[in-house]
């Protein structure tokens, strides 16, 4: 069965920094474009950021843009995303999510997702 499997979520303090991970099943993951979608609390599933096969090619959500940052590890197979100056409207559930055509418009697959809260 295809998982992705985050980890990194918890509780911090406005103006911290965080770093999520996302390890992925199977070795097919390689070539597929992978990020992250977040939702908090009353709102709709939003994309945050996604990485090309490569790592050569990012995008990120107006929002986060110069405070998030993705990557990742192909040999491990497995995506980070880096936020820092953390907001308390970053506060949501963090989605792994890949597929072949991943981006603000949707994925193949999803993680079951990691809590981030940010207090104030």
């Amino acid at each position: 069965q295809v998982q992705l499997v985050e980890s990194g979520g918890e509780l911090v303090q406005a103006g911290d920094s965080l770093r999520l991970s996302c390890a992925a099943s199977e070795r097919t993951f390689i070539n597929y474009v992978m990020g992250w979608f977040r939702q908090a609390p009353g709102k709709e599933r939003e994309f945050v950021a996604s990485i090309d096969w490569s790592g050569d090619i990012t995008e990120y959500a107006d929002s986060v843009k110069g405070r998030f940052f993705i990557s990742r590890d192909s040999p491990i197979i497995t995506v980070f995303l880096q936020m820092n100056s953390l907001k308390p409207e970053d506060t949501a559930v963090y989605y792994c999510a890949a597929g072949s055509n991943m981006g603000p418009s949707g994925a193949d697959y999803w993680g079951q997702g990691t809590q981030v809260t940010v207090s104030s």
